[in-house]
């Protein structure tokens, strides 16, 4: 079973670009404390994510958002459980209605950003561990009740949809590796 001392040692060994590198010490020093995976956990508490793309590596499925009425990655709380790439792999499961992955244990991307307040809950940060799922972009597709909608995007054209920051630079890493296996 793989728990914070797992997540702990794959932070440690993570090769992250220039931009994570300034989340890591504050992820490890979430990680201390014992409710880092409940959403309980103000101001912030980890999350888990799943970057989806097809077999040809051409495509990312994201999610519309409903609460935060944006195109992003699946994923969700932690809600105490901390294997964190099986959180990433409920929330694609849920998020998706894909059944089928084939996934990297290997952490993809990290990130750390602000949730707003909702009349129900204060503003917090999610410290979110993001994994690589490939999946066949055949599979039939199914929006829950927490997305407006969920589709398939090619690289070029997510920026048309979204300026996510974090989204944009999972496209990159993955554009990146393409290019560094085609020379």
């Amino acid at each position: 079973m793989i728990n914070r001392t797992h997540l702990l040692q794959a932070l440690s060994q993570y090769r992250h670009t220039l931009e994570e590198g300034t989340f890591i010490t504050s992820f490890k020093e979430l990680l201390e404390h014992p409710d880092a995976f409940l959403r309980t956990h103000l101001p912030g508490h980890i999350t888990g994510s799943a970057w989806i793309v097809n077999e040809a590596h051409t495509k990312a499925l994201l999610v519309h958002h409903a609460k935060l009425n944006k195109w992003v990655q699946p994923g969700g709380h932690a809600d105490g459980e901390e294997d964190v790439f099986a959180v990433a792999l409920r929330e694609a499961r849920e998020e998706t209605g894909l059944a089928n992955f084939s996934a990297d244990q290997h952490i993809f991307d990290i990130d750390i950003h602000l949730i707003p307040a909702r009349k129900d809950f204060p503003k917090h940060y999610h410290y979110d561990v993001r994994y690589l799922l490939v999946a066949k972009d055949a599979q039939n597709i199914a929006v829950s009740d927490e997305s407006h909608d969920v589709r398939w995007f090619d690289f070029d054209q997510i920026q048309n949809h979204t300026r996510e920051r974090s989204v944009l630079r999972m496209v990159e890493k993955i554009m990146n590796h393409k290019r560094d296996h085609q020379r």
